[in-house]
């Protein structure tokens, strides 16, 4: 069998822990995010927001809960979603998130190429919040 040439297909995978960036082009960008110690419940302190795009999350395999707030320059309440295999979550631009996920998580992230830290500020999650992330993955995983 002929081999394809590169110039027709890229191939590419990520395999190890947390985020890594796994195709770039024009103004977007395809992430892998797995598993990692880091993002165990009792570890997330702080969520995320990108002040200039939205961002899309597909749970390819294992459980990943996501988390959302509300709130401007504080997050004020924390909800979680059991992410079903294969569904499109997307989290509206300016909206506070964070994830946690089992060991055999593997999620699909679709997000601007321009995401960046300077554009995606971080805000430190009060300890009720903190425990209530604890306490909402602690219901949904023992549930099922």
């Amino acid at each position: 069998m002929k081999n394809i040439p590169n110039k027709l297909i890229e191939v590419g995978e990520y395999t190890g822990e947390g985020y890594r960036p796994v195709v770039d082009y024009g103004s977007w960008r395809v992430a892998v995010l797995n598993y990692s110690d880091t993002l165990l419940p009792q570890y997330l302190k702080e969520m995320q927001r990108h002040d200039e795009t939205d961002e899309v999350f597909v749970l390819l395999r294992g459980r990943c809960i996501l988390f959302v707030a509300d709130g401007d320059q504080h997050i004020e309440e924390v909800f979680g979603i059991d992410m079903e295999p294969l569904k499109l979550y997307n989290i509206k631009r300016a909206v506070w998130h964070n994830h946690t996920l089992d060991k055999d998580a593997m999620v699909l992230v679709i997000e601007n190429r321009d995401t960046t830290h300077e554009n995606s500020p971080f805000c430190p999650l009060p300890e009720t919040e903190q425990q209530m992330i604890v306490d909402i993955t602690r219901k949904m995983w023992n549930e099922r």
